[in-house]
């Protein structure tokens, strides 16, 4: 699986886990790759929470596309994140 278009909870979670391991974010680690792919899972609910976060649009963002669609978008990446 191609990890850039994988699921969004997936990304958002390894986004995290990178920020924190990864010397490039606030981590120590020089390669953090391995550490990210073993540790995103750690970081799932804090990913759920932040596309609970995104389900509204901010002005800026609704102003220049469709806050329903974008909604809908979002809903569809929570349903995608339950367990199967």
């Amino acid at each position: 699986m191609d990890i850039a278009t994988g699921p969004l909870v997936e990304r958002i979670a390894r986004v995290l886990a990178g920020e924190r391991l990864s010397a490039n974010g606030h981590g120590d680690q020089e390669s953090a790759s391995g550490a990210v792919d073993a540790a995103w899972p750690d970081y799932r609910d804090a990913a759920v929470a932040v596309l609970h976060t995104l389900r509204a649009p901010s002005a800026a963002m609704a102003n220049v596309g469709d806050p329903a669609v974008w909604e809908r978008m979002v809903l569809a990446a929570l349903d995608e994140a339950k367990p199967a």
